[in-house]
């Protein structure tokens, strides 16, 4: 199965940068995983993703209710995408994938997605806060053992 695991953020931005770090952590404990990390939202992923059977997510998320590090698994039914598709710009990941499917694209069939509540994201800075950051490592543990990823899975060719 050809998994592909992207971390989403800003790396200059505090928190936000967590999709980032873990991506790279995950790269360095699963040398044969396709890992990615990215900036990029909306439809601009679409050409990333097609051609995985599995894409993996990580990306930040700021609720007010969790504590920071705190992992919530979501599907992309979980997002509700909007049926309106007369703007390609802004557009969030479940809108990107149903417009995606739409016209043709291959698509991951299984898709999963991390969210990492943050306590700052949006403040300068090229670290994330100390309570996130000692977090990193668990995160990475979690979604290794939840996603069952190994290091058998094919690189995209």
């Amino acid at each position: 199965m050809k998994t592909l695991v992207l971390g989403f953020g800003n790396p200059i931005l505090t928190d936000d940068a967590v999709g980032i770090r873990i991506a790279e952590e995950l790269a360095r404990e699963l040398p044969d995983i396709t890992v990615e990390a990215s900036c990029e939202a909306g439809l601009a992923i679409l050409d990333e993703v097609t051609g995985y059977d599995k894409l993996v997510i990580i990306d930040s998320i700021k609720t007010g209710k969790g504590r920071p590090g705190e992992l919530y698994k979501l599907t992309l039914e979980d997002l509700k995408p909007k049926s309106d598709f007369s703007s390609s710009h802004g557009l969030d990941i479940a809108t990107a994938f149903k417009l995606g499917e739409r016209l043709g694209y291959p698509l991951p069939r299984e898709v999963s997605i991390y969210a990492v509540e943050v306590k700052d994201n949006a403040t300068f800075g090229e670290e994330c806060t100390p309570e996130l950051e000692r977090s990193i490592s668990l995160i990475v543990g979690q979604i290794i053992k939840e996603e069952r990823l190994c290091q058998t899975t094919s690189p995209k060719s």
